[in-house]
């Protein structure tokens, strides 16, 4: 196929979004690949949908050879479907003002209502699919395509009739995403990760190390450990404590409010003081949870150990439980629950006293309160593997995919059933499994560019060559074109009215694996320039022997 530049919509531009970031939303829009309607609403411009269609066409491909069902299910779905799963206080979601529809972000619920029509185990396994638009109300859209409010994903659902049925599916889906990556010559990284909003049992993310992203991949030097940053376990240092006390101590702090303060005052390691979040349950109850001084509070940690919409407590009703405000408070004397850290749990430290200005040297956990011991802390810089203790390391990530077992979490509401072997009634078993094109993508363009623009691999490249046609030799372009297109490959001929320079700057940017420059030499010789994007390793090739060398 042969395309012509001067024929086709290109807007690229020189110079960087004013509000972007991101490496992969100053390069998308700069190559003319999107355009942005609205804060995150994005349109994809041909350009960027060729490119969005090869990414599809590769998962589909995966999709299929595990037995996966292509299907569509519709955008505008029933609010009592998500009453029913009790998804419908999700706040993202977006409602259909006046009506009783919902534009869903995920499709869960439609699913199951559809997975109701089967009637017997020997129906199962059943694996569908779909790539469909989905809405979600994100507050702070940000980063070109990694943020959005309204994108493009493919998400799979299985039904099984057992849990081994469902570990099956569950893996037939993750080597299937494994192996999409891999075509997609996207470096990824599956781990353990938080299903939070989607329910169910267990999930996997695929991390893609990028200079942006929202998530964090924790990974050990040696390869034995990864994790989402989110649920991270790790080993921290061992504090250095003060002296051994018999019973805790009262010491007065007067304006000590952080635990950096408390552990310069005193002159001791910031490792050994306590830091105090309370924490209101739905119920109205204050829970206390606590974690090392030197370390940040996971909220995710906290909120699955907490279960039910908790949230923080406000002054108010920090005063009515402690009666000291932020900054003072501790466990000692406390009559609610208190969740501590797993780091608490040996050794003595500096908590708060409940009471202004004040503090307790020597709080032992076990002796002077009893806590509820679960992971609360976020890795760090520093930290060691929890497998073999050896160095982790931190990097900034793109979620590329994640995958769920969410067993009956959806079926059981919703009355998906089936008939066993022995007659029995029971709720189907389910996982889902998502990948956003648009964001694949985008993290493709985190790893794969450099300062010219963007450099795409062969398997998803809007063309798989970029034909820059200088001044009079238009004519020798042309049957380069065609030499390339009859060898079975995608050629954009650039025959617009331009500049050599422009010409060139816009095929670094645009990032087509291949450049090949017809120009007044070639007339000449009837050679042209053949220059490989990614390692710049040029060649010169008659026109008679493109298609026939490896391009």
């Amino acid at each position: 196929m042969i395309v012509r530049a001067s024929q086709l919509f290109l807007p690229t531009l020189r110079d960087d979004p004013a509000d972007a970031e991101a490496a992969s939303h100053k390069l998308l829009v700069r190559g003319g690949f999107i355009r942005q309607v609205s804060a995150g609403i994005w349109t994809m411009m041909p350009l960027g949908w060729r490119v969005h269609r090869r990414v599809e066409q590769i998962i589909r491909e995966e999709m299929d050879a595990i037995g996966g069902q292509e299907m569509l299910m519709p955008v505008l779905t029933p609010a009592e479907l998500w009453e029913k799963s009790g998804r419908i206080k999700i706040p993202e979601l977006f409602r259909v003002e006046g009506t009783q529809y919902i534009l869903p972000m995920t499709h869960e619920e439609t699913v199951t209502f559809h997975a109701r029509e089967i009637q017997s185990y020997k129906q199962l396994p059943q694996l569908w699919y779909h790539f469909s638009i989905k809405d979600r109300n994100e507050p702070r859209p940000r980063g070109g395509l990694l943020r959005v409010r309204e994108f493009i994903m493919k998400d799979a659902y299985s039904f099984d009739r057992d849990e081994d049925g469902v570990k099956r599916s569950f893996e037939a889906n993750r080597e299937a995403y494994k192996r999409i990556f891999a075509r997609c010559e996207l470096e990824t990284y599956d781990v353990i990760a938080e299903s939070g909003i989607m329910g169910g049992k267990f999930s996997v993310d695929f991390l893609a190390p990028s200079g942006s992203g929202e998530n964090v991949l924790v990974r050990c030097e040696n390869g034995d450990y990864a994790a989402d940053g989110d649920i991270a376990q790790a080993i921290p240092r061992v504090p250095t404590f003060p002296e051994t006390l018999a019973a805790p101590e009262e010491v007065e702090t007067p304006g000590v409010v952080t635990c950096e303060g408390l552990a310069e005052f005193l002159g001791i390691d910031l490792a050994a003081t306590s830091k105090a979040m309370p924490v209101t349950k739905p119920d109205g109850t204050t829970v206390l949870a606590l974690v090392r001084g030197d370390d940040r509070l996971s909220e995710m940690k906290l909120y699955d150990a907490i279960p039910g919409e908790s949230r923080p407590a406000t002054e108010d009703e920090i005063w009515d439980a402690f009666g000291a405000n932020g900054g003072s408070l501790g466990p000692v004397g406390f009559s609610g629950e208190v969740i501590a850290d797993e780091t608490l749990r040996h050794g003595q430290f500096v908590a708060g006293a409940n009471r202004d200005g004040f503090h307790l040297r020597g709080v032992e956990a076990g002796r002077d309160y009893q806590p509820r011991f679960a992971d609360l802390r976020e890795p760090k810089e520093g930290d060691t593997c929890p497998v073999c203790g050896g160095a982790l390391h931190f990097q900034i990530a793109v979620e590329v995919g994640h995958i769920f077992n969410f067993g009956s979490f959806y079926s059981k509401p919703l009355g998906a059933t089936f008939l066993d072997e022995d007659g029995t009634e029971r709720p189907l078993l389910g996982g889902s499994y998502g990948i956003g094109p648009g964001r694949v993508m985008a993290a493709i363009v985190e790893q794969r560019h450099d300062e010219a623009g963007i450099t795409w691999p062969r398997s998803v490249a809007p063309y798989d060559v970029h034909l820059v046609a200088l001044p009079g030799a238009e004519e020798i372009a042309l049957r380069a074109a065609e030499a390339l297109s009859a060898a079975g490959l995608d050629v954009l001929l650039d025959d617009r009215d331009l500049r050599a320079g422009e010409k060139f700057a816009d095929a670094d940017l645009i990032g087509c694996p291949i450049r090949v420059t017809a120009g007044k030499k070639s007339l000449e010789d009837g050679k042209v320039d053949v220059r490989d994007r990614a390692t710049g390793a040029e060649r010169r090739l008659s026109v008679a022997d493109l298609g026939k060398e490896a391009m």
